[in-house]
């Protein structure tokens, strides 16, 4: 992906999942070296918080609706809350007030598993809240393997 062409291949795809999933493994062998040391409701809640506000609802509301359209309130709340930027926020705030902790791995351990082992990244308006397969996407895919296979040359930037 670039900025001219934002979307991934299934290898770039997988790429991005795998170094994500590098931090999780990180995260996680952290936390648990420091088990002894993480106070639990705070762990629980930094975990579930990001869920309880940004997951569920919509969950909810796209069910309720059988799979039609939702409120982007919904795309705006799951973004928001899934965001390694809101929640550097969260967790810096939290250090501050109340001081650093081994805790607070809850948080980047929930964001890298949802990217690493779920594929879930960020709700762009243009699809369904849950997963549904777009068959102009398939297409250019299609299409994009197609060229990949014969060798066709890229076009030159100008």
């Amino acid at each position: 992906m670039d900025h001219a062409n934002r979307f991934e291949t299934r290898t770039t795809y997988g790429l991005l999942r795998l170094e994500y999933g590098v931090a999780l493994v990180v995260c996680s062998v952290l936390f648990l070296l420091h088990l002894s040391e993480v106070r639990w409701w705070p762990a629980v809640l930094l975990f579930v918080y990001i869920d309880l506000i940004g997951y569920i609802p919509g969950a909810i509301a796209y069910r309720r609706a059988r799979g039609g359209d939702i409120s982007k309130v919904y795309y705006v709340l799951y973004n928001t809350m899934h965001s390694m930027v809101t929640n550097a926020v969260v967790v810096g705030v939290w250090a501050l007030v109340a001081g650093f902790e081994w805790a607070l791995l809850a948080v980047p351990i929930h964001l890298c598993g949802d990217r690493a082992l779920f594929g879930n990244f960020l709700k762009p308006f243009a699809v369904r809240f849950e997963p549904v397969r777009l068959p102009a996407f398939e297409e250019f895919e299609r299409r994009l393997a197609e060229r990949d296979r014969s060798g066709m040359r890229q076009p030159e930037h100008v």
